[in-house]
């Protein structure tokens, strides 16, 4: 019962198709990784400033407030970039699991070897790294708002 050329490939697309599409799962979360770096940075270099001007802040109750906010985002952010930063490693662990997925596919192909049952567990386990990042970027995705409401309630 060995497959065809066209079986084998067509058998083999179907992880690489999830390579492709955690791949881009990938680059997003690592565009957004990289504008909450810089988001985090610039609020600590705003609560520098604002901490800097010590008398002004205890008399200006607007500065006060801001620095308020500001150390209340701070705050959110350190607890939303891990759930970035573990987005990003299983995705990244999932396209290796699909690259050792088609892998095994060919080898199997290649060597006469019926690795069917070890192949469709190592897909799926392709597959539950992909939903683990993607409940780690919804998990993100509700400190995102706590933060967004904070600048609001600030204003």
């Amino acid at each position: 019962m060995n497959p065809s050329i066209r079986e084998l490939i067509q058998t083999m697309l179907a992880p690489g198709v999830m390579v492709n599409v955690c791949a881009l799962m990938l680059l997003v979360t690592n565009n957004k990784y990289s504008a909450v770096v810089d988001r985090v940075r610039s609020l600590n270099e705003e609560k520098r400033d604002l901490t800097e001007n010590g008398e002004r802040l205890k008399s200006d109750t607007h500065l006060s407030k801001r620095l308020e906010s500001v150390e209340k985002q701070l705050e959110f952010f350190q607890k939303r970039i891990p759930f970035i930063v573990r987005a990003v490693l299983a995705y990244t662990i999932s396209i290796a699991i699909y690259v050792l997925t088609s892998l095994m596919i060919g080898f199997g192909f290649a060597f006469s070897l019926d690795l069917r049952v070890v192949t469709f567990i190592t897909f799926l386990l392709g597959m539950i790294c992909v939903l683990v990042g993607s409940i780690y970027l919804a998990r993100e995705i509700i400190y995102g708002y706590k933060i967004v409401l904070v600048e609001i309630e600030s204003k």
